[in-house]
């Protein structure tokens, strides 16, 4: 009850902002700056936006109610669970319908970065670079994409977007995900579940509750307060199913002690009874614990029925689990379907793919959240003497990296490596252009050299016939102790190479073996890659080789990487970058699903490597292709900075731009990022991450990401919201005044420089002296991305809304205002925040 009430008085919460320091009582009508020129402010985009598939038609309950009627149980059961598809489109997951009642077939795919089925498909920048440009109106654009290109590749479910909040730096779906903010990231997520469903598809938003990381994410018990839940994790699902959502994901781990899908608390007391779902709740793969997960409000168990298949037959048969349980189960999905225009005889027709669309759209994406982070003595854009005399330099500066690993890969339509691009825009800039490259870093390999082998065989393009095996023993010879990496890279299954008698490419456990990263677990034709480092003494080691060729036959090589090369590689680099004007310095880290990082470092010898570059040439930009936040101790040597996450399949266009400076950078991090692995939100504490015997504690409560060191009074190596542009901006006139439903934010943003740029203003709001609950320092409160030409100003309006002044109070398990004096800041990052005033906060009165 505490709820509704909390509820109603919500709608009057603010009635009046009171009095503020430097502003005036009232303001002139903001003036329209013209079309084009502004985009919507995040506020105003959630409430003009509304999901095509609405609220279930005409006659729907009774449609849904007569097939209910008409279903045997095994039918019903059938629908619940997941099966082998007859004709699989490489999806995730497959539901058979049931034909004589016109129920369809349902393909649900994978999809955070695009729709990942075995065809290829717009393969969109990560969702963390989509985050970074703080434009919700490109986060819908975005979500269109996925959703016509899934309903287009045969999929009717999208297990995407991932809403979980970015809790500590070394996840490895962190770039699958969007932000550390749980406003920010609220606003997305609910565009991007909009624009997904505009064209049809259902969107199913993930992992419902607290996946905050890879390593035992299968078992662990993540222990959360009542307040930390709602001010933090929630606010994203909660979005999700205000935007109409048709599907939520249970997470695989514990919530509070009990598995996150069948999570009673989360499932129906929160889910259904306060938010108002109506759709229907999917496990994620193998996450169902017991039968009784659907009593407890789950609906659906993937990929196959190991519980809600002959099971929960029985269970429903011997009154267990109530028929009325299973039924309800069912109604949902029905209902869900009906509202997507799946049962009603008539289903919409598919589209055509659109490809020259989407990438148009992961070209914009991919530019928009590119962040700058540093840039001194005039290394970027890059122009005249630099492009005339410009060295590209990493392995990722050859080959394309699109995305990540696991189940965000896409197979894209095509996809440039940098050089490639840079070569062209360099061409562009002028007549005699010189674009050198050097490798730096060999990621995949060279041929064993046949000296070191006897006997000596072709182990680098071996090909096996299929329903044969091919098998080698030998000696591999080496002249001195060395470190080697082994790399096998293959087609079928994998060869086994033994080293000494012992396995050099063992099974991985848990789905590691299955999701390899996006950019080593493939080589560039194509090959799946395994690799494995080892010291090897000087002399003579036993090596054999088995490789089967399968059904269809296989191809396979065997390569290696040693001190040896990796030092003639280092070498090769610095004489390029030497020679060169100025360098473009391309550096990698590559995560997946199912394995967090255990570094906030780059990997390899990349350290090494830039720190050898710079020392050669100061002018030396470094781009980063990285899942997540990265320590820099290179930093000082660099010219530029630029954060480009997973940039999708036009990322080589979007990176040229940026550089030669065609397009502002216009993102901003979503993410602080640490000076180093000691120093943040849950460094230093195993309980908090990655939690001790089993359990992990949310214990730095409300104080995720910025707001840690805010609290913590804590220098990060870039705040949350810092992003640079080729051009200046001035904040001015801050005026504070009531707004419809929320608090008015007035302010100018003047651009002070000499080229057209994009700015990303940020208000974030201080705690209530009123209420005696754990507040932040400061919290985002809204954001405003604008473009200006050089010399122009506009007047920026930004509500704050009533929910972003409240906070979560555990006694009455309601939002309370936070009343009383509250400082508004306004700046370009939670540390540069140049404007501040403060406003009187009251409840309106009752009426």
């Amino acid at each position: 009850m505490a709820e509704a009430v909390s509820r109603r008085t919500a709608m009057r919460l603010l009635g009046a902002a009171g009095v503020v320091t430097g502003a005036a009582a009232c303001g002139a009508p903001l003036p329209d700056p013209g079309p084009g020129t502004r985009a919507a402010p995040a506020e105003e985009a959630g409430r003009a936006a509304r999901p095509a598939a609405g609220p279930a038609g005409p006659g729907s309950e009774a449609r849904v109610a007569a097939l209910l009627e008409k279903l045997t149980l095994d039918e019903k059961i059938g629908l619940l669970h997941g099966a082998r598809d007859p004709a699989p489109l490489g999806q995730a997951g497959y539901v058979p319908g049931v034909p004589r009642l016109g129920i369809p077939d349902l393909r649900l795919a994978d999809g955070p970065a695009g729709v990942r089925v075995t065809a290829r498909a717009t393969a969109l920048p990560a969702p963390v670079l989509l985050a970074s440009a703080f434009d919700p109106g490109l986060a819908r654009e975005y979500g269109r994409v996925i959703g016509r290109e899934g309903r287009a590749l045969g999929q009717d479910v999208l297990l995407s977007p991932m809403v979980n909040l970015i809790r500590t730096p070394y996840a490895g779906r962190n770039f699958e995900t969007f932000s550390e903010d749980p406003k920010l990231t609220a606003d997305l997520v609910a565009e991007v579940v909009r624009g997904i469903q505009d064209e049809g598809l259902v969107a199913t938003v993930k992992h419902y509750a607290l996946n905050n990381q890879e390593q035992g994410r299968t078992s662990v018990d993540v222990v959360a307060s009542e307040q930390t839940l709602h001010e933090t994790e929630l606010r994203g699902f909660e979005s999700a199913v205000a935007a109409g959502c048709g599907s939520v994901m249970g997470a695989y781990n514990k919530v509070n002690g009990t598995w996150a899908c069948e999570n009673r608390q989360l499932l129906e007391e929160q889910l259904r009874t306060r938010w108002g779902f109506t759709g229907w709740v999917v496990s994620d793969w193998d996450a169902t614990h017991s039968t009784a997960a659907v009593t407890a409000g789950l609906d659906m168990e993937m990929p196959g029925g190991t519980h809600f298949g002959a099971g929960l037959k029985k269970a429903v048969t011997d009154g267990t689990v109530p028929v009325t349980a299973l039924d309800r189960s069912v109604r949902r999905i029905l209902t869900t379907l009906d509202r997507f225009g799946l049962l009603d005889g008539t289903p919409p027709a598919r589209p055509v793919r659109d490809a020259a669309a989407g990438a148009r759209t992961a070209r914009k994406v991919a530019v928009a959240g590119a962040v700058l982070l540093r840039n001194v003595r005039g290394t970027l854009p890059l122009a005249g003497p630099a492009a005339r005399g410009l060295a590209v330099i990493g392995p990722t500066g050859g080959v394309p990296f699109v995305s990540g690993g696991g189940s965000a890969h896409v197979v894209p339509d095509r996809a440039d490596g940098p050089l490639t691009a840079l070569r062209a825009r360099a061409a562009r800039a002028v007549k005699d252009a010189k674009v050198t490259y050097a490798l730096g870093e060999d990621l995949y390999g060279r041929p064993l050299p046949a000296a070191a082998l006897s006997p000596a065989p072709a182990l680098d393009d071996r090909r096996v016939a299929a329903g044969r095996t091919w098998t080698y023993e030998g000696v591999l010879g080496l002249p001195a102790a060395d470190e080697w990496t082994l790399l096998v890279h293959y087609t079928g299954r994998r060869p086994a190479v033994t080293l000494d008698g012992k396995e050099v490419f063992p099974a991985r456990a848990g789905v590691a073996d299955h999701f390899a990263g996006g950019l080593l677990g493939t080589a560039p034709d194509g090959l799946t890659v395994r690799r494995s480092t080892l010291r090897l003494t000087k002399g003579t080691h036993r090596l054999t080789v088995t490789a089967q060729g399968g059904a269809a036959g296989q191809r396979f090589r065997l390569r290696h990487t040693s001190g040896a090369t990796r030092a003639a590689d280092l070498d090769a680099a610095v004489r390029t970058a030497r020679a060169a004007h100025s360098v473009v310095l391309f550096a990698y880290e590559d995560a997946t699903e199912g394995r967090d990082r255990t570094t906030l470092a780059l990997p390899g010898g990349q350290q090494r490597l830039i720190e050898a570059v710079t020392a050669a040439n100061p002018r030396t930009t470094v781009v980063l292709n990285t899942s997540s936040s990265t320590t820099m101790p290179w930093l000082a040597a660099t010219g530029a900075v630029l954060q480009m996450y997973y940039p999708g399949q036009e990322g080589a266009a979007a990176t040229a731009a940026v550089l030669f400076g065609d397009e502002d950078p216009g993102g901003r991090l979503t993410q602080t990022f640490p000076t180093a692995d000691g120093v943040h939100p849950v460094a230093g504490d195993p309980v908090r991450y990655p939690g001790v015997g089993g359990r992990q504690e949310y214990t730095e409560g409300i104080h995720v990401g910025h707001r840690w060191y805010d609290a913590q009074r804590v220098a990060p190596l870039f705040p949350f919201g810092h992003g640079l542009s080729y051009t200046t901006f001035r904040y001015e006139d801050l005026r504070l005044l009531p707004g419809p439903g929320g608090l008015r934010v007035e302010f100018t943003v003047r651009n002070t420089g000499k080229r057209r740029g994009t700015e990303v203003a940020q208000v974030y709001v201080g705690p209530s002296p009123d209420l005696h609950l754990d507040q932040a320092v400061r919290v985002l409160a809204g954001y405003h991305r604008l473009t200006l030409a050089p010399g122009r100003a506009r007047r920026v309006a930004v509500t704050v809304e009533p929910r972003t002044l409240s906070s979560w109070d555990p006694a009455r398990h309601a939002w309370v205002l936070g009343t009383g004096s509250r400082t508004v800041y306004v700046g370009r990052s939670s540390r540069e925040l140049p404007l501040r005033a403060r406003a009187v906060v009251r409840e309106a009165p009752d009426r």
